[in-house]
């Protein structure tokens, strides 16, 4: 969806179209949805919160700087509904299993799941800053200027975070036996 497009989809969301709001919501629902489940590693959990993004941005949509990108904004706000619900949680449950490709064999599945467990689970010892700037680089992609928009802090910033979240993952999945010694 190009700028023009999404303004004039929030232009009549704001004056009460329910059906504007919910093609914003088809147009980011899967990325939201992946986002929520990378940070959180529950699928329940991440539906749950998708929807609580999507009911926080139609409530707040009034709020939203026009001079930053939507996708940032939305990124944000369930990165920070991420974040409320680990600290509700407190606890650490791992990512679901059930993501093998099935292109492979049951032998290389075997060994992809136990490699993503691993990393899930090192993401998990991770503080939530360091998950967040890895989550948002290798799993949605995002680049070092739009992570600083996401996080509203400087790319140098970001920059650091990434490095010292990658070191701390190396250091984490060394233990675990993933990687070289």
């Amino acid at each position: 969806m190009d700028d023009g497009d999404e303004a004039g989809l929030i232009d009549r969301a704001l004056a009460g179209d329910h059906q504007a709001f919910g093609t914003i919501v088809d147009t980011y629902g899967q990325v939201v949805y992946n986002l929520a489940l990378r940070m959180v590693y529950d699928p329940e959990d991440a539906r749950d919160l998708s929807q609580t993004v999507f009911v926080k941005a139609f409530q707040k949509l009034s709020t939203f700087d026009r001079s930053r990108r939507f996708f940032s904004w939305i990124y944000r706000i369930t990165i920070n509904e991420s974040l409320n619900l680990l600290t509700r949680r407190r606890r650490h449950e791992a990512l679901d299993e059930d993501m093998a490709d099935g292109d492979r064999g049951p032998e290389a599945r075997a060994a992809a799941a136990e490699e993503n467990g691993l990393v899930q689970r090192g993401l998990m010892e991770l503080s939530p800053d360091q998950r967040t700037v890895l989550v948002l680089r290798h799993f949605m992609d995002l680049s070092h200027h739009e992570m600083s928009a996401v996080l509203q802090v400087p790319e140098k910033t970001v920059k650091s975070r990434l490095h010292t979240a990658r070191s701390r993952l190396g250091e984490i999945l060394k233990r675990s036996g993933c990687g070289p010694s």
